[in-house]
């Protein structure tokens, strides 16, 4: 695969609401550094900034943040408010609001519902916006999310927020938010590396009812936020090696591949990563190839 010619346009379009973007997006995580949060060291700036930037010249409009997001010199938000306002009117910034860093980088306790209000008006202070496209309720152990996502719902009516989100949730919790206001996405850990079958459960009903669902950590699996994973990688190497791409890519158009309504946000601080990433919508897999792929997530 020649990556540095392919853009975000050849994995296709899905619409969260209202809004089109590209089925391969751009997650922020790890701008802020060489691992997630504060795992790694604080990455170079001036190379967080190029990334984003050839992010947008390669099509990608979908991009997925949140204002605990942040190492100890970089913040995620205030990259791409830095890199990329004023914003180009089809470029979707999703976030999410729940959890909580403190300056030391700590996790904090989960907001209340009352508090989700500051959560909001943070993302929108460091984004330099005065409203969010999307925002995801990030679930954080609670057994209802009503009384939350109701609070999000309020500012929505309030022109806050444009579009509702879930993450980290079973499919009773989006019959849940969804009695209270309509939800577009769904966002959980999902992946070749990561078999989880509530989350295969809630990736069928978003398919049904014409939910975007994005994954986040498809490429890193088990890793999580310390880096790409290595779970199968024998059946992997051996995709690749027909395809002439890499593991990451085949990893990305696996994730595609589990439907249209599916979104990829593969992230990364590094420029050649980026336009692998973004190739990886390009790249089609046989039937024997996700034959060969699914055997090895579910044996």
């Amino acid at each position: 695969m020649t990556s540095e010619t392919i853009t975000a346009e050849s994995a296709g379009t899905w619409h969260l609401g209202d809004l089109p973007v590209r089925r391969v997006g751009f997650g922020a995580m790890r701008l802020t550094g060489s691992a997630a949060f504060h795992l790694g060291t604080p990455s170079d700036r001036a190379r967080s900034l190029a990334v984003l930037r050839r992010a947008v010249e390669l099509g990608v409009n979908h991009i997925d943040t949140a204002a605990f997001y942040f190492s100890s010199l970089r913040s995620a938000n205030e990259l791409i408010n830095s890199a990329l306002a004023p914003y180009a009117d089809d470029l979707v910034i999703a976030t999410k609001v729940g959890p909580y860093r403190d300056w030391t980088g700590e996790w904090g306790t989960s907001a209340r519902p009352e508090d989700l209000r500051a959560h909001v008006e943070e993302n929108l202070r460091q984004l330099g916006r005065d409203h969010l496209d999307v925002v995801y309720l990030r679930r954080m152990r609670q057994d209802s999310v009503a009384e939350h996502f109701g609070a999000l719902a309020e500012l929505r009516a309030a022109g806050l927020i444009r579009h509702l989100g879930l993450s980290g949730v079973e499919p009773r919790h989006l019959a849940e938010a969804q009695a209270i206001a309509p939800v577009v996405s769904v966002q959980n850990r999902y992946g070749l590396g990561f078999h989880d079958p509530a989350t295969d459960a809630l990736l069928a009903q978003c398919r049904a009812q014409g939910i975007a669902f994005v994954p986040f950590y498809a490429i890193a699996g088990e890793a999580g936020p310390r880096g790409a994973g290595t779970d199968h990688e024998e059946e992997v190497r051996a995709v690749a090696r027909a395809h002439g791409a890499s593991s990451a890519q085949v990893r990305i158009a696996w994730t595609l591949h589990q439907g249209p309504h599916v979104l990829a946000v593969p992230g990364t601080g590094d420029p050649d990563h980026l336009a692998e990433n973004v190739a990886a919508g390009a790249l089609r897999l046989t039937g024997a190839d996700l034959a060969r792929l699914d055997g090895a997530r579910t044996g």
